[in-house]
């Protein structure tokens, strides 16, 4: 009784794995590189954030990353991160401005980052920021 429990178990765990396998099968494919090539990739790679800024806020969380490629790849995402936040302070902007006149016109027309573009776009991905009452 005892070995057919182990059996179907054992059937289970490796229908989950061929599960898993085609599933990383098909998200390699789907990505066009190979993620064993991307991982090779990284090495080459030089990050804006710096490789020892990502090091000490990872040490400082309590991770270790011995392996360089793994801090490139967290400052990869962090940089994608902070770069999808910008653009949509700077739709905010845009949506802003476009019901005011525009006082300057053609190419000398300079964007600056405002708190009020700024925090609905940081809303959007849960980081609620709030001005000290001093400021208010």
């Amino acid at each position: 009784m005892a070995s057919t429990e182990d059996d179907s178990k054992q059937q289970s765990i490796l229908q989950t794995q061929n599960s898993l396998d085609n599933q990383q099968q098909s998200v390699d494919k789907s990505a066009g590189v190979p993620l064993g090539d991307f991982v090779l990739q990284l090495e080459d790679y030089s990050p804006t954030i710096p490789d020892s800024v990502t090091g000490y806020y990872l040490n400082r969380a309590g991770f270790d990353a011995c392996d360089p490629r793994i801090t490139r790849l967290i400052s990869l995402a962090a940089q994608k991160f902070i770069s999808d936040i910008a653009n949509d302070a700077l739709q905010h902007s845009k949506m802003r401005s476009s019901g005011q006149s525009m006082k300057k016109h053609g190419k000398d027309k300079k964007m600056t980052l405002q708190m009020e573009d700024l925090t609905p776009a940081l809303a959007e991905y849960g980081i609620n920021v709030k001005k000290p009452a001093y400021f208010v």
